[in-house]
C-alpha cells in the first residue's frame, strides 16, 4: 500500500513540476476552483456489492420412491398450493407389492388371532402367543410401509409459490430423492450476495445495508441480515442473505433480478479520518498538503495534511490535517497559492440544467 501511496505522490508532484513552466497567476487575482468537501470515512459508503434477489423459501420436490414419471401435471411459471399433485410415478409395481402384502397381511392376522384366543384360554403356550403377537405387529408395519411407497407415486407440493423449473420429464426414470420440480415461495423475497473472507471477519462493523434496482430508479430499499453461511464455498466467499425493511412491489421486485447493496461501516478506530478527492492533494518541496478554502475572506490557506492510504474508488484518506466537512479545493490545485483569493465554481441545478431559469 505505502508503494502506491508514493507512486499517486510522485505523480501528483509530477503534475505540478510540469504546472511550474506554465504561466503563473497574480497573488492577488482570484481564480476560479471546484471545492469538495471532506468527509468522514464513517460518512462514505465501504462498499458494494453485486446482489440477487431470492425467494425467502425455495424447495426441490423429489419423489420419496423410484420409477418411472408418468405425468407432470404443471409447466414453470404456474402456482401451485401447499398438497397439490405436480406429478405422478407409474406406480403398477408398487400397486401389485401392496396387494401381495395386504394378502399376507390377512392370513397372518387370522393365524395371530387364533393362537392369542387359544393363550386366553391356557391351550397355548406363551411362547407360542409372542411369536403370534410379533408377527402380526410385523406384517402390519409391512403393510403401512407399501400404502406409503404407493401414495407417494403422487408428488405434492410442500409449500405455496411458483413452479421455477422443471428437472425431468414424463417417461424418464428418476431414483428416490432426485429432484424433479423446483418451487419458490410466493412469500417473501430477499437478497443474497457474497461477500469476502475479510469482509466476514469485520462482518458486526457493517452497521447498514441497502439496495437499489434500474427497475425502481434511485430509491433505496434498506436491509437487514437474515443469516449468513459459516463455510466459505469453493471460491472462498461467504453467502449473506438480507431481507427488505420495507414493503416492496412483488411486481416490480421478483426473484431472479440483479441489485448493488450498498454496505455502510462503523470504524471506531477510524475516528478522525477524512476522504478527500485525490486530485485535492498537493506534493511540494517534500510536503504533503491541500488548500482550505475559507468562506468568510473568500481565500484559500496551504495545509499540510497525512495520508493513510489510497482507496480503491481513487479517493486518499488524510489521518491528519483535515476535518470532516472543511472545503478544499479539488482541482486546480497547482494554479493557485497560499492566501489567494478564489471564485467557487458553482454546480449546476438538478432542477436547472443549463441555467435556463
Amino acid at each position: 500500500m505505502n508503494r502506491w501511496i508514493n507512486f499517486v505522490l510522485g505523480a501528483i508532484l509530477l503534475g505540478g513540476m510540469i504546472s511550474c513552466g506554465q504561466k503563473k497567476t497574480s497573488q492577488d487575482e482570484a481564480v476560479t476552483v471546484n471545492l469538495a468537501v471532506a468527509k468522514s470515512i464513517n460518512e462514505v459508503d465501504a462498499t458494494t456489492f453485486t446482489g440477487r434477489t431470492k425467494p425467502a423459501s425455495e424447495v426441490h420436490l423429489a419423489f420419496r420412491v423410484a420409477g418411472q414419471i408418468e405425468r407432470l401435471l404443471v409447466k414453470e411459471g404456474d402456482h401451485v398450493s401447499k398438497g397439490q399433485v405436480v406429478a405422478v410415478m407409474d406406480a403398477r409395481d408398487y400397486q401389485v407389492q401392496l396387494a401381495a402384502t395386504q394378502a399376507e397381511y390377512a392370513q397372518v392376522k387370522a393365524d395371530a388371532e387364533r393362537v392369542m384366543a387359544l393363550y386366553a384360554e391356557g391351550n397355548t403356550t406363551a411362547s407360542n402367543n409372542d411369536k403370534a403377537r410379533f408377527g402380526l405387529q410385523q406384517i402390519t408395519q409391512k403393510l403401512a410401509n407399501h400404502q406409503n411407497q404407493l401414495a407417494d407415486t403422487r408428488l405434492k407440493s410442500t409449500i405455496d409459490g411458483y413452479v421455477q423449473t422443471k428437472f425431468h420429464e414424463a417417461g424418464e426414470t428418476v431414483g428416490a430423492g432426485m429432484p424433479v420440480i423446483s418451487v419458490f415461495g410466493s412469500g417473501n423475497t430477499e437478497v443474497e450476495i457474497k461477500i469476502s473472507a475479510s469482509d466476514f471477519a469485520h462482518i458486526e462493523k457493517f452497521v447498514d445495508f441497502s439496495c437499489r434496482f434500474d427497475v425502481t430508479g434511485d430509491k433505496a430499499f434498506p436491509l437487514s441480515v437474515v443469516r449468513m453461511n459459516q463455510e466459505a464455498n469453493s471460491s472462498q466467499l461467504y453467502t449473506v442473505r438480507l431481507r427488505f425493511l420495507e414493503p416492496i412491489d412483488p411486481k416490480k421486485i421478483t426473484p431472479g433480478m440483479t441489485t448493488i447493496v450498498y454496505a455502510q461501516v462503523s470504524n471506531d478506530e477510524a475516528s478522525g479520518i477524512v476522504n478527500v478527492p485525490s486530485s485535492a492533494v498537493l506534493e511540494q518541496k517534500g510536503k504533503t498538503q491541500v488548500f482550505v478554502y475559507d468562506e468568510k475572506s473568500g481565500k484559500v490557506n496551504a495545509r499540510a495534511v497525512t495520508i493513510s492510504t489510497v482507496n480503491r474508488d481513487g479517493t486518499m484518506q488524510v489521518r491528519q490535517g483535515l476535518k470532516s466537512g472543511e472545503k478544499v479545493v479539488a482541482s486546480g490545485v497547482h494554479h493557485v497559492r497560499d492566501g489567494q483569493p478564489v471564485k467557487v465554481l458553482e454546480r449546476p441545478s438538478a432542477s436547472n440544467v443549463g441555467g435556463l431559469l
